[in-house]
């Protein structure tokens, strides 16, 4: 930690200040002084409200708890658990009908409907590799994966017979979007003369390799070489055919980073600051050559009148805040007391995003003049509002139009779930984005309902009656609200990057609930899952859902518990390793090596993206069995060794990478992940972020 200079009352780390005040302040215009007096004032109106509402989580909590504990061994009746829910304000009145007023809001979110990809803010290269993914090969993402019903490639360069199977699957795919006014793309001759598509007004224009259309909203591209190695042996000459992939990514600073202090919040924004300017670049070495990657142009086309046709190059772009609960010593208040980190982000990536605004660098993001935040982890309307208020507040400071600032809710909280509308109307000018998070969701699940009894096991939990029913309330009431053409629907990731065959069987259930974004796990997944949408009209979708009706409360509120089952000794064992291994494969990154989302090998060593979601409910899981006596303190500490053996043998190819089994008690990595299960139930909302946040402190603290 750098020294921390006061400004304003405030003591602020200088590095994070000198770049505030030189990198994005000064370009946009704004006076220092006034903008630290600004930000303290702001501080003095919303520290105390953020701590109250954390108080009244705690306070909902704790009579959640005792209620269940009066009642301890008695089935849990739904009109009675919804009365009482009613009665401590857990369960809030409905609004009258209304609709969202939200406007200037670009195309990738209100009227199209594709891909989005989630980037760790940290990591300049998956950063860059996230923003250019608006564009991908489909032959390309055909013959890496395992999507292709064909033989895998056999080692040792081209395998023909694999890139036949390639081609003739995306020119089939093409017949599906783009069909030809006869015959088929595979019969396609010299397309020099031009192409007869059945439908003219699918053509946008051309390049000089490219032929562009539309379907569905979203563009294809058609690359003609003949003097490309494939093209060259392709009778009409296709080189390539590439899809519109990732519409809009979220560039995340909350549950995929693990950002712990200054040093590390400065590389999030620092990164933020490059996208809004459309300058950043990442210099790295592959295959024994520098090679430097930088964000893409937007793509140029002509269209039948010879006029230009200008498509976006990279995703639109939003940036994940963090929630209200965590605090970050880059900046602490006169007291000594470190401020909210989640206000932070909204002045900080706001002011950031005002380059875009002011078109201060060399490629825009956003055409419509807006500034997109993701806010996570808010707990009913209450929360909501004030994010509203924050940003409001956040405008002003900035010198910005009301509701300049757009906001996107996370759908991942049982209380924001129960009272999805009225946290939907306490942003309704301004939001832009619902999405459910099924993971964070179940931990929350597992957390408000830990005094209810031993719940079931972690995998039978997906198949719950309350995870059916929230998937669809969050699409209904979305569209009942309005959304639909003004904002996105979203569904949560596909975690297992490389079992694309399965997302491509699986993932149409997306669109097909009315959902109009989705998350995938990589750019290559979000040019496979595009398919999706060229193969179901999620608008047209979007008007049958709106017809039915929303189903009420009572399987939303079924807790998933086990009502006295008695696992044996195997399945206990089983449930605890499965948990243990997955807790310490992704803590072991995240507290040695600051890595806050990875491919991480499962207990069957299947990859897996894992982020703070999953540890949170594999955690919570444990101390819910460890609460009620499903399993003793011995076997989780058995468990948790037998799987630091794993874990250790599972990353032997990693040269940065400490080994836990040999002397866990030196691990501050297994002693964590041995914290956030025995220290389970007291953590607030089973967030997983306090003890990573100390752990991590003390790792960086010691080296």
């Amino acid at each position: 930690m750098s020294d921390i200079t006061p400004k304003a009352g405030l003591k602020i780390d200088t590095a994070l200040h000198d770049f505030v005040m030189d990198e994005v302040l000064a370009p946009i215009g704004l006076d220092a002084d006034k903008f630290w007096i600004d930000f303290a004032a702001l501080l003095q109106r919303f520290v105390p409200r953020g701590r109250a509402l954390l108080q009244r989580r705690e306070e909902l909590q704790k009579q959640i708890d005792d209620w269940h504990i009066a009642r301890a061994g008695k089935s849990v009746n739904s009109d009675e658990y919804q009365s009482f829910l009613c009665d401590i304000g857990y369960l809030v009145e409905e609004p009258a009908p209304f609709a969202i007023t939200t406007q200037n809001v670009d195309p990738e979110i209100a009227t199209m409907a594709g891909p989005q990809l989630v980037v760790p803010s940290l990591n300049d290269r998956f950063v860059l590799n996230a923003a250019n993914a608006r564009w991908g090969s489909l032959y390309d993402a055909l013959y890496g994966t395992d999507a292709l019903d064909a033989p895998p490639a056999k080692p040792g360069g081209y395998d023909a017979v694999r890139g036949a199977a390639v081609i003739a699957a995306a020119k089939a795919f093409l017949d599906e979007a783009v069909p030809l006014e006869t015959g088929t793309w595979a019969d396609l001759g010299s397309a020099e003369n031009g192409i007869a598509i059945a439908d003219p007004d699918q053509y946008v224009g051309k390049s000089d390799k490219g032929r562009l259309f539309r379907h569905n909203g979203l563009h294809i591209e058609v690359i003609f070489d003949g003097e490309h190695p494939i093209g060259c042996d392709d009778p009409s000459g296709i080189a390539d055919v590439v899809l519109e992939s990732a519409l809009t990514t979220i560039v995340d600073m909350e549950d995929s980073v693990a950002a712990v202090d200054a040093e590390d919040k400065l590389l999030a924004y620092r990164n933020w600051l490059g996208l809004m300017r459309g300058d950043l670049a990442a210099s790295f070495d592959k295959g024994g050559k520098t090679v430097t990657r930088a964000l893409n142009a937007d793509r140029v086309y002509h269209d039948a009148d010879d006029g230009k046709v200008t498509v976006p190059g990279r995703s639109l772009l939003f940036v994940r805040n963090v929630g209200h609960l965590m605090t970050n010593p880059a900046i602490t208040l006169a007291d000594g007391s470190q401020i909210p980190e989640g206000i932070m982000d909204a002045v900080m990536t706001s002011a950031i995003g005002c380059h875009d605004l002011k078109q201060l660098g060399t490629l825009k993001n956003s055409r419509a003049g807006s500034i997109y935040i993701v806010k996570p982890k808010m707990h009913g309307p209450e929360e909501c509002g004030l994010t509203n208020d924050l940003f409001d507040a956040v405008e002003d400071m900035l010198g910005l139009d009301r509701h300049t600032v757009k906001v996107g809710v996370m759908d991942e909280e049982r209380r924001t779930s129960a009272n999805l509308a009225a946290c939907i109307h306490a942003v309704k000018d301004r939001i832009v984005f619902i999405n459910t998070g099924f993971l964070d969701r179940t931990g929350d699940e597992i957390h408000t309902s830990m005094r209810a009894g031993a719940m079931i096991r972690k995998d039978d939990i997906k198949n719950s009656d309350w995870i059916a029913a929230y998937e669809a309330r969050n699409v209904g009431i979305g569209l009942a609200c309005g959304l639909s053409g003004k904002a996105q629907i979203g569904k949560g990731m596909w975690a297992a990057p490389d079992m694309m065959a399965d997302m491509m069987e699986q993932k149409i259930g997306h669109p097909k609930t009315g959902a109009n974004t989705a998350w995938v796990p990589s750019p290559t997944a979000a040019t496979l899952h595009a398919i999706h949408y060229h193969r179901l009209d999620v608008f047209a979708r979007q008007q049958e859902v709106a017809s039915e009706t929303v189903a009420g409360l009572d399987k939303l509120l079924t807790i998933p518990l086990a009502d006295g089952h008695n696992w044996s000794e195997e399945e206990i064992t089983q449930e605890l390793d499965n948990n243990a291994q997955g807790i310490l494969g992704y803590v072991v990154r995240w507290i040695d090596q600051g890595i806050g989302c990875s491919k991480v090998p499962d207990i069957h060593d299947v990859g897996l993206m894992e982020d703070r979601a999953t540890l949170r409910i594999s955690s919570q899981h444990m101390a819910n069995w460890l609460l009620h006596g499903v399993c003793s303190d011995e076997q989780v500490d058995a468990a948790l060794l037998r799987m630091a053996v794993k874990v250790d043998a599972q990353n032997t190819g990693d040269p940065l990478y400490k080994p836990m089994a040999n002397d866990p008690e030196a691990s501050l990595a297994f002693q964590a992940a041995r914290d956030l299960v025995f220290k389970g139930v007291e953590q607030p909302s089973g967030y997983t972020e306090p003890l990573l946040h100390a752990y991590r402190l003390r790792l960086k603290a010691s080296v």
